[in-house]
């Protein structure tokens, strides 16, 4: 049975029904594997390991390249979702494989950029519907998004440096620890990178690391002391868990908490 525009622009969306999960699931999954592919790809492997990678990269490219179509056609502003922020997104995680025939080397580079896809997710607290409290998916949220800025970085910095610098660049794990030890200003200056773009990234790092990881550090550490210092006292109304422990109403809708046994 085919499905409408609506059905289809509502399961793409939808994250409770066990079609809608399926479906996202499935995308989620593709992403994380597409990842874990460009990781892989960066350590001496055998050619037939590296083909049969690439068939599955090429698959998934094509997968997402009709999932894009497919949000497109469904959407009832096709203008409004082409200028979306997750729009932007998705076709930045297919522009590689749409203009693979072009040779340029920064449209190669987008590729890292598509773990940023589980931004859809994150937003949705579909990844992590397990985690109960609100501190809980904003504490999962930060740590997703370090872990999404180095990853990134990451890749941009190993892409870049490994062809003219692979002493230094010779996986993607020598371009983890330069990129966690470059945007916590830290600065060994043991691994330097030596192409113009490369250091264009390194400053672009640096001032990531000054602008973002504080920032997020700082709001994991509040997260962490503020839970500390809270205890479990369900409200009645809005079915909020936790508040402080001097708390009498609750915090999100005001109504009278129970009283908590000392």
């Amino acid at each position: 049975m085919l499905l409408s525009k609506e059905q289809t622009e509502f399961y793409l969306k939808d994250l409770e029904t066990p079609i809608g999960k399926a479906i996202n699931l499935a995308i989620v999954a593709l992403v994380l594997l597409s990842s874990g592919i460009f990781v892989v790809e960066t350590y001496n492997i055998s050619d037939n390991v590296r083909y049969q990678l690439h068939i599955i990269d090429t698959a998934i490219f094509i997968i997402f390249a009709v999932e894009y179509a497919i949000r497109l056609w469904s959407a009832e502003n096709k203008i409004k979702y082409i200028f979306s922020f997750y729009a932007i997104i998705d076709l930045i995680a297919i522009l590689p494989f749409l203009l693979g025939i072009v040779d340029i080397k920064f449209i190669r580079l987008l590729r890292w950029f598509r773990i940023l896809r589980l931004i859809r997710f994150i937003d949705n607290q579909f990844l992590f519907a397990s985690i109960s409290t609100e501190d809980g998916v904003i504490f999962a949220r930060i740590l997703f998004t370090l872990f999404a800025i180095v990853f990134v970085y990451s890749g941009l910095i190993y892409q870049v440096e490994h062809p003219v610098n692979p002493q230094s660049f010779s996986t993607f794990l020598d371009a983890v620890y330069f990129s966690v030890v470059t945007m916590t200003t830290v600065g060994f200056g043991d691994v330097i990178p030596i192409s113009k773009l490369g250091r264009l990234l390194t400053v672009l790092m640096i001032f990531t690391g000054i602008a973002l990881i504080p920032w997020q550090v700082g709001d994991l550490i509040k997260r962490v002391v503020k839970t500390v210092n809270q205890v479990e006292t369900v409200c009645s109304d809005c079915g909020l868990t936790f508040h402080d422990i001097d708390a009498e109403f609750c915090k999100r809708c005001g109504s009278k908490l129970p009283i908590r046994n000392s």
